[in-house]
């Protein structure tokens, strides 16, 4: 995963345990079912099956790929809306383009994060750029929703673009852990991106056999999820592994340890922190539309029909079809 590196024994140590801490329980584990995204690209459904108070402010996460794209294979979305939310598509290897209706856009490449409040409404496209689709590669990637509380729905469209040497980078307290913070904070450490939700986004390295104990704010929940490699969570150590998704009860700390026999193409355990404030506020979800109430989406639909979300710029990215 060519996601940012570093030497971990140069790096800030995340601080150990005071004696008062408590570490956070394992509620539940669940498997991710695989399905696809926009033109057709493989995706696992990160919170499938998953509490929606467990995972509040969180909406919905996919795990793009891992794939091996041979040329003309590499596939994107097509222009599409969204309202009452923020995307975050963050890109661990390979190359995204994208573009939407409010100006913002760019190439999304190893290790960078595309930060995307709609607010309220957009249009947007996420697509490889040519060069990609013709000759082919690995692609992985993530894209989470993060829901906006009924005051910012209607916030204005931004777009952040955060580069993968933007990132916090951390060190586990034994040096055998890499910690990537892209939004909130760990341990007294801020990532780059300004949000609306008060939350925490960290992709961590967990070489095989290492251990990896952090403190986590008390008033977030908090989720794990494996991308790639075998381990455990919690402290009675539950296994877990690539595509399962771990929700933790209440306490201080999260531990996450990564299995000392790993997999030749895998070599790590990789996984993704996440966590924030709940909301607690009613979600009504309609496709691409995130809001609090059943008319609100319809609202939505009409503004959308309307022209009301902006309109695709003149020479837009397109989506890569095969040619037939």
């Amino acid at each position: 995963m060519p996601a940012i590196t570093a030497d971990t024994l140069t790096l800030p140590r995340v601080s150990g345990p005071s004696p008062s801490d408590t570490d956070r329980p394992v509620r539940s584990i669940t498997t991710g079912p695989r399905g696809y995204e926009g033109e057709g690209f493989p995706v696992v459904r990160a919170f499938a099956g998953v509490d929606a108070r467990d995972l509040d402010p969180f909406v919905h996460m996919d795990q793009m790929g891992e794939i091996e794209y041979e040329p003309g294979e590499p596939k994107g979305t097509d222009w599409h809306p969204h309202r009452g939310f923020e995307t975050v598509t963050y890109i661990i290897d390979g190359r995204m383009a994208h573009q939407d209706s409010h100006g913002g856009g760019g190439l999304i490449t190893d290790g960078a994060t595309q930060w995307m409040t709609a607010g309220s409404g957009i249009l947007h496209i996420e697509t490889p750029p040519a060069e990609l689709v013709d000759s082919g590669g690995v692609f992985h990637g993530i894209q989470l929703w993060v829901n906006l509380p009924r005051a910012d729905k209607f916030a204005a469209p931004r777009y952040q673009a955060i580069e993968a040497d933007q990132v916090r980078l951390l060190s586990s307290d034994d040096g055998g852990a890499l910690v990537r913070i892209i939004a909130g904070q760990i341990d007294g450490q801020g990532g780059p991106s300004a949000t609306y939700t008060p939350i925490t986004l960290a992709h961590s390295t967990i070489q095989p056999g290492a251990r990896l104990n952090l403190p986590w704010q008390r008033d977030f929940n908090a989720l794990v999820y494996v991308l790639s490699g075998r381990g455990t969570v919690g402290p009675l150590g539950h296994p877990i592994q690539q595509g399962q998704l771990a929700v933790f009860g209440p306490g201080d700390r999260i531990t996450v340890a990564a299995e000392a026999s790993q997999d030749s193409n895998r070599p790590a355990l990789e996984v993704l922190l996440l966590g924030g404030e709940p909301i607690r506020e009613p979600v009504f979800q309609y496709g691409p539309f995130v809001m609090n109430s059943k008319s609100e989406i319809v609202q939505a639909l009409e503004d959308f029909n309307a022209g009301k979300f902006g309109t695709i710029p003149p020479g837009a990215l397109m989506p890569h079809r095969p040619q037939r």
